[in-house]
């Protein structure tokens, strides 16, 4: 008799467990090598796992997916080197395990320090994005932890290679490979029974659409990571320089749609001169970029849609975007306040005290000044590879890298002594 989805999952979930626990204890040295033999199991299976994602990108095709949306399903082999080249930052960066905060004799003789630790099993739900599985397990295995691997049904083939050859590469190490797993069923059923695995995944991290992020938050019965969803602002200031807003704006919106870091929404303090209207509009028309904006910025500029309620809510993932005149920086920093999900915000200024007001004020996870949004990445702060962007405020926030992915104990040293 085949098992039934949750006998499968508790499986899945016992078997990462009992890795885990193997993993946590070993050292930097091991672990790299680990890294080491999947970077050769993925060097060795490249065209079995374009093949692969071809499938992948053909029921894409067939199912309509934006063009944005299947750039970020696309593999080639440039984009499996450089997921490859990137275990290579893992395996240079620091142990983030094992780290001591200095020790202490307390009062009543205790000595008292605290050790970083694995957190344990990780989970994580995501869509479409095939590189996430290879980033997700070789951080996983860095950080100590054993990872269960919820992939979307667009990329299903896709993460089925992906995760064949990194547990090859685990085993070539001499490793139990049940440190990664993948729940091959993707239909909401697994989503759900993987958001009520309680007693085998300690963190469960979702990568996706605002509606994926809101459902595990409210459905999941085990500790969750909230990321991803981007509704990221840039506010050009009065006193912002046009040349320079008019490039940060164009790469925030338009250097790739589909990422969590792209602008969505562009606020325009009224007293911003023509010239950026002007350049704003040529903007729009070379990138082909959908606009909706309110009625001051369609009496600026041509083929501008009205803008609803709606519009100043949504993280588009495309060639799209709300556009807003406002009286003030205060005015600003109020619609960022609501309408934000509080991953990225930029302000364009030359005015000190306006900036510092915006960095103080503006409550989310990465706040720039004269710097676009898609600066918000593990790699562009030097923190390596990240499995998110975490947009609460526990236990991390921004972007989601090896420290982030560990948490500590007490490590207290007696003599003997009672309370």
């Amino acid at each position: 008799m085949e098992p039934t989805l949750s006998q499968t999952l508790i499986e899945l979930g016992e078997k990462a467990k009992n890795a885990s626990k193997e993993l946590a204890l070993l050292g930097n040295v091991e672990k790299n090598k680990i890294l080491a033999s999947i970077q050769n199991g993925l060097l060795e299976n490249i065209e079995e796992i374009l093949k692969a994602n071809e499938k992948d990108m053909e029921y894409a095709r067939e199912k309509g997916i934006s063009e944005s949306l299947l750039d970020r399903l696309k593999l080639t082999e440039e984009r499996i080197r450089d997921m490859i080249s990137a275990i290579d930052v893992l395996i240079q960066s620091k142990d983030p395990v094992g780290k001591m905060e200095k020790m202490e004799t307390l009062d009543n003789g205790l000595r008292i320090g605290k050790r970083t630790v694995p957190i344990g099993v990780l989970a994580m739900i995501y869509e479409s994005r095939p590189n996430v599985t290879c980033d997700g397990a070789t951080l996983a295995i860095k950080s100590g932890n054993a990872i269960l691997l919820r992939g979307g049904k667009e990329a299903i083939h896709s993460n089925k290679a992906l995760v064949k050859s990194i547990k090859e590469g685990i085993e070539k190490a001499g490793h139990n490979s049940d440190m990664v797993g993948l729940i091959e069923d993707t239909t909401r059923e697994s989503s759900y029974g993987l958001m009520g695995l309680r007693g085998y995944v300690d963190l469960l991290i979702p990568r996706g659409s605002k509606g994926l992020i809101q459902s595990v938050v409210e459905n999941a019965k085990v500790p969750t990571l909230e990321t991803g969803a981007g509704n990221c602002h840039v506010y050009v200031d009065s006193y912002g320089n046009v040349e320079m807003a008019l490039k940060i704006i164009e790469n925030a919106k338009t250097s790739r749609t589909g990422v969590c870091n792209a602008m969505e929404s562009l606020l325009i303090h009224k007293d911003v001169k023509d010239e950026f209207y002007q350049g704003l509009e040529a903007l729009i028309q070379k990138h082909g970029i959908k606009t909706h904006g309110d009625e001051r910025v369609r009496e600026k500029m041509q083929g501008i849609l009205p803008a609803t309620e709606e519009d100043y809510f949504t993280e588009y993932l495309d060639l799209e975007m709300s556009v807003a005149v406002v009286d003030s920086l205060e005015e600003a920093i109020a619609h960022i306040d609501k309408y934000s999900t509080g991953h990225s915000e930029v302000i364009v200024t030359e005015n000190y005290e306006n900036a510092m007001m915006f960095l103080d004020r503006v409550d989310s996870s990465c706040v720039y000044v004269n710097a676009s949004s898609r600066f918000t990445d593990g790699g562009e702060f030097g923190k390596g590879a990240e499995i998110g962007i975490s947009t609460q405020k526990l236990h991390a926030r921004g972007p989601v890298g090896l420290e982030e992915l560990t948490s500590s104990k007490y490590i207290v040293f007696g003599n003997g002594k009672i309370r």
